[in-house]
């Protein structure tokens, strides 16, 4: 309302000043406005092909989680997306044909708006459906892969869990050949013995062998713990060591990834990612997904450093990286019960709202903002165009009076 409030003004300004300035400084070169490429009711405006879902998705669970009211508009966007089966693809251009074998669902996107649409509340057949389609493809290790008939890894099962836990289910309940989501993660965790201690892999190698991946933990983290994308800091005492012993339960599995996460961050205070031929870089998103898992396995206080490192750090990458990137910090900042709209000087709620439709106003929000917009000057808006109206007189008064005086 403030900007629409602003622009408002400024435009009244401007016909003021128009009219009392001389000709040859208006600008006459034509205004252009670029044209969307992608829906309006869709946040970010890059190429949704491959994360449209999942980044609406994040971006409206961030929203919810802020206390911002999504626009209808973004919401019923999300719901669209869904195919009669319940499934979600990572982007539908065409959300009234049909979803047909070629549709490339995956178990990401659904889960994702599962959690969405779960916390906004009243969507019970849209997420009930997706649920459904869920179980349905469960593998009989116990776990999800990204496709429906792919091989399980700790990232897809830990959203699986986290939609599932967002409607009230009860993950160690969901079993596929009498393995649960919690049997196929601790089959993903390493032992505390060799390189990676205590962490989990993404998946097998095609050897079998199991390879640390702090991308992985952080999720198998979230996911062994039985919690979605938003946590709460946990309350059991951070343990940088790892422990095995007799058969390993999700919660040990857990402590174990955070305290090869605690390692990983202990130098620099951030997680890196390898690109091919060039030097190890800060990964911003790893880093922000550490803080969240770190949290909820151990308090705020076991993720102080990574999370004073994002502050001081992740401005430009979440700029750039659009709306996906703004919700995975507001999560960290939840997480640690850090001020979401104060993160390292940046409003990470005034940037998500921006990359997409304006959020709902709460109720009496608009009677009450057009007052607090009049209220940060005592003489309200007109009071400028009255300055203005004055400053434009005086400007016509003294170009008479040069004229005069030229012919004098």
């Amino acid at each position: 309302m403030y900007v629409r409030r602003s622009a408002a003004v400024l435009a009244a300004v401007a016909v003021v000043i128009g009219a009392a300035a001389p000709a040859a400084a208006a600008d006459e070169s034509p205004s252009t406005s670029p044209s969307r490429a992608y829906p309006a009711e869709l946040y970010g405006g890059t190429d949704p092909t491959y994360d449209g879902v999942w980044r609406q998705s994040l971006a409206l669970l961030a929203q919810d989680t802020v206390g911002v009211r999504p626009a209808k508009g973004a919401v019923d966007w999300l719901l669209g997306q869904q195919c009669a089966n319940g499934a979600f693809a990572p982007y539908r251009a065409d959300a009234d044909a049909d979803c047909g074998a070629k549709t490339p669902v995956d178990t990401n996107s659904t889960a994702a708006a599962v959690q969405a649409l779960a916390a906004l509340g009243g969507h019970d057949a849209a997420t009930g459906k997706a649920v459904s389609w869920l179980k349905s493809v469960q593998n009989k290790d116990g776990g999800w892969g990204y496709a429906a008939v792919g091989a399980s890894d700790t990232n897809s099962t830990s959203v699986v869990i986290g939609a599932l836990a967002a409607v009230g289910e009860k993950p160690a309940g969901v079993v596929k050949g009498g393995r649960s989501p919690y049997d196929a993660l601790v089959e993903l965790a390493l032992p505390c013995t060799g390189d990676g201690a205590g962490a989990f892999a993404f998946q097998p190698d095609k050897k079998g062998t199991l390879v640390a991946n702090a991308d992985a933990t952080a999720a198998g983290i979230l996911g062994a713990l039985g919690k979605g994308l938003v946590v709460r800091p946990g309350t059991t005492a951070s343990d940088a060591t790892c422990a095995d012993g007799g058969d390993r339960t999700p919660q040990q599995a857990a402590a174990n990834g955070a305290a090869y996460l605690t390692r990983a961050l202990a130098e620099d205070g951030h997680l890196k990612s390898a690109l091919p031929g060039a030097e190890d870089q800060p990964d911003y998103g790893n880093t922000a997904d550490a803080v969240v898992a770190l949290a909820a396995r151990s308090g705020a206080g076991a993720a102080q450093k990574p999370l004073r490192w994002l502050e001081q750090n992740s401005a430009k990458w979440a700029e750039q990286s659009g709306p996906a990137a703004y919700a995975q910090l507001i999560f960290a900042a939840h997480a640690t019960g850090t001020d979401p709209r104060d993160f390292g000087g940046v409003d990470l709620v005034k940037q998500l709202n921006a990359t997409g439709p304006a959020p709902q106003k709460a109720a009496g929000q608009e009677e009450k903002g057009e007052k607090t917009d009049d209220g940060d000057n005592p003489f309200g808006a007109w009071w400028y165009i009255g300055v203005f109206l004055v400053v434009g007189i005086g400007i016509g008064f003294l170009l008479s009076g040069r004229n005069k005086g030229g012919r004098q």
